[in-house]
């Protein structure tokens, strides 16, 4: 039977559904999540470490990835490695970060590794669905009390709309916390591009692919080198840049948009 012309016209006022992956390496937390957001959402996939979500981004092809910035595996950069491990084999996948933390370093180490939006996990579950379809439709949203920092980081990115779950919040957090922060972010990307020149230029060629993923063996096939030649400039990188581990490389280059 042909669908009347009410039909056709209400079909066409129907939403569309955004599919939405979930990445948490809390199980009772990922299934909360799922729950709440099934009515509205198409839960499309879920993983609880780097690789498996890694894999399951690129199986699934999701609108919208939900995840936390603390994700196990990988080299240990979490949802910054997830999100840069993921776009090319997911390039219309955007990411929403849900999580405890309100650091500014977990904020800007997703954020520019490509999130377009950050809220924590006091958020309501009403909040929560808006800020899903937000970020399908384009915009970057961010919990309130993140607004100066999540500015500073997104100024580079001309064009990128910006909105936050609760109304209002943006013009008092930014007026309360915009100064400090910049200024601070200021100071500290000063110090980094300071770090970065002091790496001779086969470092940074060494830094910038340990930074997206590769193994020790991977990075001497690429550059035509010896895997000790690539541990020795890796140990010369992390004390340059003050860095403890790989992990922490990777974040600290996602958070720059060096990799």
């Amino acid at each position: 039977m042909e669908p009347t012309q009410a039909e056709e016209s209400q079909d066409s006022r129907t939403p569309h559904r955004v599919r939405v992956a979930v990445v948490d390496d809390h199980e009772m937390f990922r299934r909360g999540v799922i729950d709440t957001i099934a009515a509205d959402c198409d839960v499309v996939g879920q993983a609880a470490t780097v690789e498996e979500a890694v894999a399951m981004i690129g199986r699934t092809q999701p609108d919208v990835v939900l995840l936390d910035v603390h994700v196990p595996g990988g080299e240990g950069g979490g949802g910054a490695e997830i999100i840069l491990r993921s776009l090319s084999a997911a390039p219309r996948a955007l990411y929403l970060a849900l999580s405890v933390s309100d650091a500014p370093a977990d904020v800007g180490a997703v954020i520019r590794a490509g999130a377009r939006g950050y809220v924590t996990k006091t958020i309501t579950a009403a909040d929560l669905l808006a800020s899903i379809h937000q970020v399908a439709e384009g915009y970057a949203v961010f919990s309130p009390r993140l607004a100066g920092f999540v500015l500073s980081a997104l100024r580079p990115e001309a064009g990128v709309p910006v909105t936050q779950p609760a109304d209002g919040a943006l013009e008092r957090g930014v007026a309360a916390q915009e100064g400090s922060e910049a200024a601070s972010a200021a100071d500290v990307m000063a110090h980094d591009d300071a770090s970065l020149d002091s790496l001779t230029p086969r470092e940074q060629q060494v830094m910038r692919l340990i930074a997206r993923g590769y193994s020790y063996k991977e990075v001497a096939a690429e550059l035509f080198i010896s895997v000790k030649t690539v541990e020795t400039h890796v140990s010369a990188v992390l004390r340059k840049l003050q860095l403890s581990n790989r992990g922490e490389l990777a974040r600290w280059a996602a958070y720059r948009r060096i990799v």
